[in-house]
């Protein structure tokens, strides 16, 4: 099949699909002409003529980048991420940018300035967030990839909730030049696919060093067929009565068949998962009130009348920003202020280190770690708007490997008795994303 049906394939795909609002803009013209480059030889790759959606925060052509925000409505950018651009240069075809929490800040994408992304089994439940329209559009079978960001948990979690591969690399693995910035310590690119085979390489065409970006590694990812039988560890913390039965049952499954293809299945603690959360919510707040700090109306966003240059800058972010925009830059610039820095931001530092420390020890015993990648399934839509400390909650299991930098997935596990899909996750020590994976791909045709 040409790269242009292709396109024009995942396009119709994509307008019978939306009812689920999963996606905000389709760039029909650009990923037209693409096609048409591929199909007379001047483009070829390994991803020739396959087409993806990318997450409204990176930076593309041929369209706006809105980050689901008023405040960026109309904004063109004048150039692309960087990860898009290695994709396009193996062949890939962007075609349009997928819903998500404005400024990716929540965990259900019921925070867009656009409307609610609906789950892609069960549209009166959530997608999850904020990576929530990339999930769709891949579990949809839109397109076979999607290119979402994971500060806490936002690849992983929509990943889980429709049933998906979510990949969470290590901190500095792929490039962020290009990206919206929400939390610079923590803020990672990664991808949400069928399967962990289509993950696998997308991955390695993402990952490496780039000069944009400071945070960036050397490119350390190789991709390989597991080798041996592995040590993993069952976070008991994970596995209490506050965690949803369903869950708790999935996740002994996905254990049972681990320990049924070889691999020695321990309990292990991780002591400090109980202030993973609040350290979380202290350093991120942090980082995003620092980081919207950009949106004035004047270097960017949409301008507002005003003569005074306060109420310009107050009435373009009363306007622009959602209201977890304004909730986390208030908990951010309380935390960061006089008197209150050391009480709060300091020590959650400290304890973010401990946590570090205490995976640190666990990974000189165990190959990989293993958790829920949330305590509950999909929950239903507007159930926890009015309560922001429940719907942080959902984000309980995912943080910890991202305050530590390390690689985590989603992996599809099983389903409620309700029918609604439920993730594993699987965590891996700094730059063992390969491993991760690897054993993800074993474990493929057992769960």
């Amino acid at each position: 099949m040409s790269a242009r049906q292709n396109v024009l394939d995942a396009i119709e795909k994509a307008r019978t699909n939306e009812a689920f609002n999963a996606i905000l803009t389709l760039t029909e013209k650009r990923a037209l002409e693409r096609a048409d480059m591929i199909d007379n030889g001047t483009i070829t790759g390994s991803l020739v003529g396959v087409p993806f959606i990318a997450k409204d925060n990176f930076l593309t052509l041929g369209g706006t980048t809105t980050a689901a925000t008023k405040i960026l409505e109309n904004f063109e950018a004048p150039l692309q991420a960087t990860v898009i651009e290695k994709l396009e240069a193996e062949g890939a075809i962007c075609i349009g940018k997928a819903n998500l929490d404005a400024f990716a800040h929540g965990g259900s994408t019921e925070n867009s300035a656009f409307g609610p992304t609906k789950n892609a089994i069960d549209q009166t439940r959530v997608a999850g967030g904020s990576s929530g329209g990339s999930a769709v559009v891949v579990a949809l079978g839109i397109v076979p990839f999607a290119l979402g960001t994971d500060t806490g948990g936002s690849i992983r979690q929509p990943a889980s909730f429709n049933g998906i591969v979510g990949v969470k690399p290590t901190y500095g693995m792929v490039s962020r030049y290009g990206v919206v910035a929400m939390a610079s310590s923590t803020d990672t690119v990664g991808v949400l696919a069928s399967n962990a085979g289509d993950a696998e390489l997308v991955m390695g065409i993402m990952s490496g060093r780039d000069d944009k970006d400071m945070t960036t590694l050397p490119d350390f990812f190789l991709p390989n067929e597991l080798e041996g039988k592995k040590k993993i560890g069952i976070i008991k913390e994970s596995m209490t009565d506050d965690v949803d039965i369903d869950v708790r049952n999935v996740t002994e499954t996905y254990l049972e068949k681990l320990r049924g293809a070889g691999h020695q299945v321990e309990e292990v603690s991780l002591s400090l998962l109980k202030y993973a959360l609040a350290v979380y919510y202290i350093v991120v707040p942090a980082e995003i009130s620092s980081n919207l700090g950009r949106y004035d109306s004047i270097r960017y966003g949409k301008r507002t009348d005003a003569t005074l240059l306060s109420d310009l800058y107050g009435s373009a972010r009363d306007e622009g920003f959602m209201t977890e925009n304004k909730r986390r830059v208030m908990i951010g610039s309380y935390v960061l202020s006089s008197g209150y820095f050391d009480a709060y931001y300091l020590q959650a530092q400290k304890v973010r280190t401990l946590l570090i420390n205490e995976f640190t020890e666990l990974f000189k015993t165990y190959d990989v770690l293993i958790a829920p990648v949330a305590p509950t399934p999909a929950f239903k839509l507007g159930e926890n708007v009015a309560d922001p400390i429940k719907m942080y909650l959902a984000d309980v299991m995912t943080v910890p490997a991202s305050l530590a930098g390390l690689p985590a997935i989603s992996m599809p596990a099983g389903s409620s008795e309700q029918g609604l899909p439920i993730g594993v996750q699987l965590i891996g020590k700094r730059r063992d994303d390969a491993l991760l994976l690897a054993l993800a791909k074993s474990m493929e045709g057992n769960a």
